[in-house]
């Protein structure tokens, strides 16, 4: 899928494109089991794009180990790539990340939880949102 493809209009359109579990997280704001994704511990070089819509998310640079069990960065490439929402189901207070070309839900991102990165950020990203382009691909 190419950068900014024609998004679909309609939720059944969407259940087209997607798997049934690409869907659930996609555009249900669901969570896949921890520690079960297929980037969850990658540390292959390249970009990581939405897999609902193609636009580049974030960087391999900024992918780092938090041992939470899914995949996570310290920023995504630009800040106009990525929504945030302020998100308080389950009774808690989270902010919500989301793709800002199709509003894809894709993990969460928490502060001050003391990881050595630049931005004391970790973006929380289900694995089923994105796709992995290698380098030199």
């Amino acid at each position: 899928m190419t950068e900014h493809s024609e998004l679909p209009t309609t939720e059944a359109e969407w259940r087209e494109r997607l798997t049934p579990a690409e869907y659930r997280v996609l555009r249900e704001a669901g969570t896949e089991a921890p520690w079960v994704g297929e980037y969850t511990d990658t540390k292959t070089i390249g970009v990581y794009r939405c897999r609902a819509c193609g636009t580049e998310l974030f960087s391999s640079d900024t992918k780092f180990d938090s041992h939470c069990g899914w995949p996570s960065y310290f920023s995504p490439l630009a800040e106009d790539r990525v929504k945030l929402i302020e998100d308080t189901t389950l009774g808690m207070k989270r902010v919500e990340v989301r793709c800002a070309h199709c509003d894809s839900h894709l993990g969460h991102v928490f502060e001050g939880e003391g990881y050595p990165t630049p931005t004391d950020q970790r973006y929380c990203i289900n694995s089923i949102s994105l796709t992995l382009e290698p380098a030199g691909d």
